[in-house]
């Protein structure tokens, strides 16, 4: 399964982005084969509707969930009807999201916006 988690730079030791639509870099991360992909957001620069592109993006990519800090409610939307689940309040090192998220400890996202860390997940 190809996961998608929001980084401000292009590495595994980069840190999680905290915003989703706006984020400088998605690392594509396969729990499979181990295979990452870094891909610069062609976003950025939209003064509306950011959420949406990157989340059409996502779509695009193939990715079935996303780790992030926050997510909008557009965007939110947008990954909710494509079947892709959210997974928000992720900070500090990617890599950390990753074995967070290939452990169980994130909580999947019901609802757009910020999320709190799960109990036990230092990330």
């Amino acid at each position: 399964m190809v996961i998608c988690i929001t980084a401000e730079g292009k590495t595994l030791d980069s840190k999680v982005d905290s915003r989703f639509g706006r984020s400088t870099y998605f690392i594509l991360y396969d729990t499979e084969t181990g295979n990452v992909e870094a891909v610069e957001n062609p976003n950025i620069q939209f003064s509306g509707g950011a959420g949406i592109q990157s989340a059409q993006l996502m779509i695009t990519k193939g990715v079935k969930a996303v780790v992030t800090g926050n997510v909008g409610p557009n965007a939110f939307g947008v990954l909710t009807q494509a079947g892709i689940d959210a997974y928000v309040g992720a900070n500090g090192p990617v890599r950390e999201a990753i074995d967070h998220f290939k452990s169980g400890k994130l909580k999947k996202a019901d609802s757009p916006g910020p999320g709190k860390q799960s109990k036990g997940a230092k990330l």
